[in-house]
């Protein structure tokens, strides 16, 4: 009998199960399409029944079952599941959910978000200038807007929780979440991995109690066993291990091996990010926390472009109506033909440079996207290979900064996430950086992540970094092409990194006069949703 685990990976628009063996080889994999994968009962909401993700959880495991056959899924000896971050659900005391959950790209604000900021706590934050900062962060808090505006809700809300703590009730019938899962706008202490303290001065921000909180577990520990009734629902063993995880970007982070003071992994998802893993706690910039590693003595500093790879739907959506109709009549993903043509416009797109600040930051609250440079030379390609660089350049800001706090000397860099599927974006991502870009043997590099964690939480394996050292492998490899890095240095330094200084206060001028007219634009939630993960609205550290 085999020797296997099941990770469950859920994105925006899917989930997937996959099993693995302890060489990090997948034995079996199935990916369901979430149809719709949110709903909007108004513009900027981003919701999903949680029955919904539950009952696509069971069908991929019946799926997955039938694909690999009896002999290998009686072979499976735990599972972990591993989600996307900061969306959140609100229970019951019997741990029924009383509402649908919230998606992290769900952008409804609470309202006079600083009355109830306490004096003392607001003139502290106004000394250092970061209380309007920390208003956004109130405004952003969705258990603030649910009480504010579902008091009925909230008066019900026994736990409060990240929706990977949902799965694991679902699994295992206790409310209970790893700390690597705890990326999000909660009271959780990052530093010191645990609820903040009373006295902890950004308690302010969170109109929860500590009560509501769930319990949390380190990463590679059992958090339960799959429980009579979710056996029936998943065909999973009664009695199966349910191991401890982390986001699917901290699964990420650690699959592809990085773990020390040269590498740092670079997630080309749709909400694209660079994290780095250190042995202290290291903010990534000034009141930004660093995230919870897997490793339950590391720490993961990221830095998150949230619209990231996003912008290549986007792209496709309002320019190459064109590439995705002929990529059709050739069999082929507009993707895969789009790539191509980035062959056809050289490093710097002719002078268009791009910054993707399709929606803010924490130091940059007014910021809209910019492109500066245009010609009559310039195509809808350019635009195209100009989204690539633009992303590349503020992957490369985020990692430099990083870098500096750390005191770090990068020297590589390991990719996942769907632009790592191009070698064209890999090859640039390269260039730009300067650095050696590393893929591993797998796509799927969360699931992967997921899968260790269980691996070590039932003793094949001591540690993680045993597990890394096993079924993580380097299987592709980009090299900086000096002439092009030389380019995109020159862009970087004397262009891209001046954009937002110089026009910081024409984006002022823009939001104060389209307001008057409420006509300044926010990103619809009518595209079907981004897979993967993030932070909007940013989280206070």
């Amino acid at each position: 009998m085999g020797n296997y685990v099941l990770a469950y990976d859920y994105g925006t628009q899917s989930v997937r199960a996959l099993i693995f063996d302890k060489e990090g080889n997948t034995l079996g994999k199935v990916k369901r399409e979430f149809k719709p994968a949110y709903f909007s009962l108004k513009a900027g909401w981003a919701e999903q029944y949680p029955e919904f993700y539950w009952d696509n959880l069971c069908a991929v495991s019946a799926d997955l079952r039938r694909q690999v056959g009896e002999e290998i899924w009686s072979g499976i000896k735990a599972v972990s599941v591993t989600t996307f971050r900061d969306a959140v659900i609100c229970l019951d005391k019997e741990g029924k959910p009383l509402r649908p959950v919230i998606l992290w790209l769900d952008q409804r604000k609470m309202q006079n978000a600083g009355d109830s900021v306490p004096p003392l706590q607001k003139a502290v934050f106004k000394t250092f200038k970061m209380y309007d900062t920390v208003v956004m962060q109130r405004e952003a808090t969705f258990c603030n807007w649910i009480k504010q505006n579902e008091p009925e809700i909230w008066n019900k809300t026994y736990k409060y929780a990240q929706f990977s703590a949902f799965i694991s009730l679902k699994l295992t019938g206790k409310i209970v979440d790893s700390v690597a899962s705890q990326i999000g706008h909660f009271p959780f202490d990052y530093k010191h991995k645990r609820w903040m303290k009373a006295s902890d001065i950004k308690r302010c921000i969170f109109d929860c109690t500590n009560e509501q909180m769930v319990e949390l577990v380190k990463p590679g520990s059992v958090m339960g066993y799959v429980t009579a009734e979710a056996a029936a629902q998943t065909g999973l063993p009664e009695g199966l291990p349910v191991v401890a995880s982390g986001s699917d970007k901290g699964c990420e982070t650690l699959a592809t091996g990085c773990v020390g003071r040269e590498v740092a992994s670079l997630s080309l998802g749709t909400s694209a990010s660079v994290q780095i893993t250190t042995d202290r706690y290291v903010a990534p910039a000034l009141f930004m926390p660093a995230y919870p590693s897997l490793f339950a003595d590391k720490y993961n500093p990221e830095t998150l472009i949230f619209r990231g790879y996003w912008m290549i739907t986007w792209f496709k959506k309002e320019f190459a109506e064109k590439e995705v109709k002929q990529a059709a009549e050739m069999g082929i993903s507009a993707e895969e033909l789009l790539d191509r043509r980035l062959k056809e416009i050289p490093p710097g797109s002719h002078g268009l440079v791009l910054q993707p600040y399709w929606s803010p930051g924490i130091k940059t609250p007014s910021a809209k996207g910019a492109i500066i440079g245009f010609s009559d030379v310039h195509t809808r390609i350019h635009l195209y290979r100009a989204i690539i660089e633009g992303i590349g350049y503020a992957l490369l800001d985020g990692l430099k900064r990083m870098e500096k706090r750390a005191g770090y000397n990068i020297k590589r860099l390991t990719v996942s996430g769907g632009g790592s599927n191009s070698d064209a974006i890999c090859q640039m991502t390269a260039d730009i950086t300067g650095l050696t870009v590393q893929k591993i043997q797998t796509y799927e590099s969360s699931a992967l992540g997921a899968a260790m964690a269980a691996f070590v939480g039932i003793g094949d394996f001591a540690d993680l970094e045993q597990a890394v050292s096993r079924m993580s492998r380097v299987t592709k490899e980009y090299f900086p092409d000096k002439n092009n890095h030389e380019i995109y240095k020159k862009l970087y330094e004397n262009v891209y990194k001046k954009l937002y200084r110089r026009n910081k206060k024409f984006y002022k001028e823009i939001k104060e006069v389209l307001q008057d007219y409420d006509l300044y634009g926010f990103s619809s939630s009518d595209n079907g949703g981004n897979d993967g993960e993030s932070i909007d609205n940013f989280i206070l550290g």
